[in-house]
């Protein structure tokens, strides 16, 4: 089993691998406290002059995790819904 830190993934692009966007990197992760296992990756959407901007969360479920590389986080979202999104 390969452990990773928390503070290590905040620094990886995560990538869907549908249409090939960027859509953020990771600022929070929604953990079961009963478990200990993530149910979900939260980005934070910004726009703007120099992304300056906060749009608001993107909620990415762990089942569509595809993989955790060196660089970059692969995850497969067809659709991004507006109920997927928090503002």
């Amino acid at each position: 089993m390969l452990l990773i830190k928390t503070s290590d993934l905040w620094v990886l692009d995560v990538i869907n691998t549908v249409d090939g966007q960027r859509l953020g990197n990771i600022t929070d992760l929604d953990i079961d406290l009963d478990t200990g296992k993530i149910n979900a990756l939260i980005l934070t959407e910004t726009g703007g002059f120099l992304g300056m901007f906060r749009r608001g969360d993107i909620v990415i479920p762990w089942d569509q995790v595809i993989l955790i590389g060196i660089d970059v986080i692969l995850v497969e979202a067809n659709a991004l819904r507006e109920s997927q999104r928090f503002r």
